[in-house]
């Protein structure tokens, strides 16, 4: 649907509307652009995904969102993995309403909804890892605080990270992470990278080509003898690179690197900021691998949108919270515990890991099916509502094709998807409460935007 004068949803009507609707002559439309443009010349450092489609934004329900000309999408990026629970979920708006009412900020003094939250949170988190809690207000902060805390913990000062892992922009997260060097500046001393499995694009496989998860572990070992100063305090990873393209490790790699922390004296960190509270069925991503990290931290889906995030860390080590000055003037206030005690409530009672989970099986159909019908398909993968889709120009080869990353993610979004581009593999990370109907209109726009660029490209 287009043309001018129409009636644009919005609220309730939003929430329950069928979408795409596309309303104006062009997407991003004439307003959209307006904005962007007038935004841009003040902000700067602004994502890819902003500059290959400049939408603005302005209201979201659920699992669809408005732009400024009145166009209406299905929202399968979750505002890049953080609306798990879709936008503006009653009981968390209800939540943030309330204690904005009350009591917006006290430092790190307790209070009852606090109280409430650190009892729940440490009743889902597995093992012992709510031994110690400590809240933040970015994904980044509570990585940096991990980073102390391991430290403390052990006594040790240096830390392994894996080559295209994400977890902060700010000094030591930004070290732990792949970086673009400025005037010359790279890693800060101390902190290494090595590869990590994954099974598309293997360093180390065996005589049947199959991926070597025993050939990393080892790796691993020699690599800290012999390039590190045997001060290694953490080994720091994301269960699932998001960033990279939603990568997932074979399931035995955890286990045998957890094995392999024990044996050195190394704690074992899990970055779940993008994949924990139900990202992908789980309460945390690692569970899928039956593997406990010493330390955990959690963000984007906690507060469902609200600046809110944790550091968690295992029983024994709890102590080591005592060292850091962990408490922060924002982390922790009443309106941001309100936030993520509501959202794991909602998920809760609402069986949202049990949906993500029949998602993901859903998903998993239809991702083959496209496998099988589209040849610049090179990969697919999914677990829950976290899923990549890797563009290649030729299966044998392997070697990516961007330009059909950016085409693909172009022509989607003008039919009303809103997702996540990364370069040549396009990221997908639908709401959790997204029906079944919603995820096969989804796929059906991602199938026909790949279908239209292949025959742009020449494949058919």
């Amino acid at each position: 649907m287009r043309g001018r004068n129409v009636d644009v949803p919005t609220g309730d009507r939003l929430r329950t509307m069928r979408v795409p609707l596309l309303v104006s002559e062009t997407i991003p439309g004439p307003r959209s652009r307006e904005i962007h443009e007038r935004t841009a010349r003040l902000m700067k450092g602004l994502s890819g995904q902003v500059k290959l489609f400049p939408v603005v934004f302005e209201e979201g329900q659920g699992t669809h969102l408005r732009d400024a000309d009145g166009n209406c999408y299905l929202d399968f990026s979750s505002g890049i993995y953080v609306t798990t629970l879709g936008h503006c979920h009653p009981k968390v708006t209800e939540a943030v309403r309330k204690y904005a009412g009350i009591l917006m900020n006290c430092h790190d003094f307790s209070t009852p909804i606090k109280m409430r939250l650190l009892e729940k949170l440490e009743s889902i988190l597995p093992g012992d890892l709510g031994g110690a809690i400590q809240l933040y207000d970015s994904g980044t902060c509570a990585v940096e605080a991990g980073i102390r805390a391991c430290r403390a913990a052990t006594g040790k000062c240096e830390f392994i990270s894996c080559f295209q892992d994400f977890h902060g922009k700010t000094g030591h997260a930004v070290s732990l992470a792949r970086i673009k060097p400025i005037n010359g500046a790279g890693r800060a001393q101390g902190f290494y990278m090595v590869p990590r499995p994954d099974p598309y694009r293997p360093w180390f496989t065996r005589e049947n080509g199959e991926i070597d998860t025993d050939a990393y572990v080892a790796f691993y070992r020699e690599f800290i003898a012999e390039a590190t100063s045997g001060q290694v305090a953490a080994f720091v990873l994301e269960p699932v690179q998001g960033w990279a393209g939603s990568i997932f490790p074979p399931e035995d790699f955890f286990p045998k690197l957890r094995k392999l922390c024990d044996e050195m004296g190394i704690l074992l960190f899990a970055d779940e900021v993008l994949t924990g509270m139900g990202r992908t069925g789980k309460w945390l991503a690692m569970e899928h691998y039956n593997t406990l990290p010493d330390v955990v931290t959690l963000g984007k889906g906690f507060g469902n949108g609200f600046p809110v995030t944790a550091m968690c860390i295992r029983k024994p080590y709890a102590e080591s919270f005592e060292a850091i000055s962990a408490s922060t003037s924002y982390g922790g206030n009443p309106m941001a515990c309100a936030a993520a005690l509501a959202s794991i409530e909602a998920i809760e009672e609402e069986g949202l890991l049990e949906n993500a989970m029949r998602l993901g099986a859903f998903f998993e159909k239809k991702l083959a099916e496209m496998m099988r019908r589209h040849p610049i398909v090179g990969h697919v993968r999914c677990k829950g509502c976290l899923m990549g889709v890797e563009l290649v120009r030729d299966r044998r080869t392997k070697e990516p094709l961007p330009e059909a990353g950016r085409l693909v993610y172009q022509k989607a979004f003008r039919k009303g998807l809103a997702w996540i581009p990364a370069g040549h593999i396009l990221r997908l990370s639908p709401p959790i409460i997204m029906s079944l109907e919603e995820a096969g209109l989804g796929m059906s726009i991602v199938d026909e935007a790949i279908t239209e660029t292949e025959r742009e490209l020449g494949y058919l």
